[in-house]
């Protein structure tokens, strides 16, 4: 099982620093989301001050960007990196793409599958040379000029993992893609009942082996050093289910729960701008119901009779090296009384010996 970190998230300075400590303390990837700022800036950046991580993102926005563009960006990248690319894609819900974005929105299921369709397509034209002949529903590839095209690169085209909410993204990754990341919405009952089960029926659609999918660990996390730090974890898990449990797109996860009122009382309370009141709404009982929560010694046996079917875990959030870095740059809505406390820091030694125990996982 490969351990990840998080890094970006924020201005584009720290990036260098961060990377490079990643590196140091051996992490086997850094993952860079994209919020506020651009992740694949962050991911240049990232490219240029490693030599051993895998660079991740999770998850660049897809739509807004034309698959020409990301492929032409990711390609230049991986030829920086040393072939160490793994772009995490998400198509983010209707109203992002069409209010924030000023994009359209069409079928994001079917759309994503062309998409990374014509990505690979850009990719293979300028390794071989030969003409472009990609023509799908939603995006067609049929020029390509010498003026335009960079040419061969020396490794392998640029993983490209999947972020999914619903039954039908994690089809198209099975069908697609070279990884899955769950959406941080997502829980250990979802993973197993539907996420993984449609991820082969996508590969098995595709005549795809579904062990050649690497799988991230989906779900919320709750971990520490004792049950005392396992429990403060849960309890911050409030603020940032609310938050993403406000967006209906999400309350299938609830539902598979039992929890089948809560999501619309989330809906309700942010149209409302009540985020205190939707963090009251999420009690102590529905964030343990939906984390993973153990302590630090109980992890790697958990993960060897749980997480057999992952192939990496992101422990970022216990290992950043000052609470400011640990927050990073993104802040759930809600009063300063309300926010979910810094996770419990993990020990460099622990970090060492979590990462001896799971890695033959």
């Amino acid at each position: 099982m490969k351990i990840e970190t998080g890094f970006g998230g924020g201005w584009l300075g720290g990036i260098p620093e961060q990377v490079r400590l990643a590196e140091q303390r051996g992490f086997d990837a850094v993952v860079t989301p994209e919020t506020k700022h651009d992740s694949t800036l962050a991911l240049a950046l990232a490219a240029e001050h490693s030599e051993r991580v895998e660079i991740c993102s999770s998850v660049t926005i897809a739509f807004p960007r034309s698959p020409m563009i990301l492929a032409q960006a990711m390609w230049d990248l991986q030829q920086l990196s040393g072939g160490r690319i793994n772009i995490g894609l998400g198509s983010q819900v209707k109203g992002h793409n069409v209010r924030r974005f000023g994009g359209t929105w069409t079928p994001p299921a079917r759309r994503m599958e062309d998409y990374i369709g014509m990505m690979r397509a850009v990719w293979h034209s300028w390794q071989t040379g030969q003409r472009p002949e990609y023509i799908s529903d939603n995006y067609t590839y049929t020029l390509m000029t010498p003026m335009f095209d960079p040419g061969p690169i020396e490794y392998a085209p640029p993983k490209i993992s999947l972020a999914n909410v619903g039954p039908l993204m994690a089809q198209v990754a099975g069908a697609c893609a070279d990884g899955l990341r769950p959406h941080g919405f997502m829980t250990h009952k979802m993973m197993l009942e539907s996420v993984l089960p449609n991820v082969k029926k996508g590969a098995d659609r595709a005549g795809r082996n579904v062990e050649d999918i690497e799988v991230s660990v989906g779900g919320f996390m709750a971990f520490g050093e004792t049950e005392a730090e396992v429990e403060q974890a849960i309890e911050g898990l409030r603020q940032p289910i609310s938050f993403y449990g406000s967006t209906r797109t999400y309350h299938r996860i609830f539902e598979a729960h039992g929890f089948d009122s809560l999501g619309m009382q989330l809906h309700e309370l942010s149209l409302r701008g009540e985020w205190d009141k939707m963090i009251d709404a999420v009690n102590f009982e529905v964030a343990a119901e939906m984390a993973h929560a153990v302590t630090w010694d109980d992890l790697p046996k958990y993960a060897r009779e749980h997480l057999d079917y992952a192939g990496r875990i992101g422990l970022g959030q216990y290992v950043r090296s000052s609470d400011r870095d640990r927050q990073g740059n993104f802040a759930y809505p809600g009063s300063a009384e309300k926010a979910a406390k810094p996770a419990p820091k993990l020990s460099e030694e622990r970090l060492t010996w979590l990462m001896d125990e799971l890695a033959p996982i």
